[in-house]
């Protein structure tokens, strides 16, 4: 996949899709707080189906629970990390 193809809208669809979270996709913004206070609430179990779906949509484990503290802060994180990834695999 081209990691350019990677974008906040499909970021917004993962979480959404795969997260219990009753909002509108524009309403995410990218550094709108993942978890934590003030953010949009997620806990252990979004953090696994969010990397679930990262894995099955863009084929890039996060299996390092280091990493993925660092990867998950906001959607910009993460479209950065699988950007890079991406690109390093291509």
């Amino acid at each position: 996949m081209n990691p350019d193809r990677v974008t906040l809208d499909d970021l917004r669809s993962l979480l959404l899709e795969n997260c219990m979270l009753n909002m509108e996709p524009s309403e995410i913004e990218e550094d709108t707080a993942l978890f934590g206070p003030g953010s949009l609430g997620l806990d252990s179990i979004d953090a696994l189906q969010i990397t679930v779906a990262v894995e099955q949509k863009y084929g890039m484990p996060i299996k390092d629970p280091a990493l993925a503290r660092q990867v998950l802060v906001n959607l910009g994180s993460l479209q950065a990390w699988l950007q890079r990834s991406l690109a390093g695999h291509a």
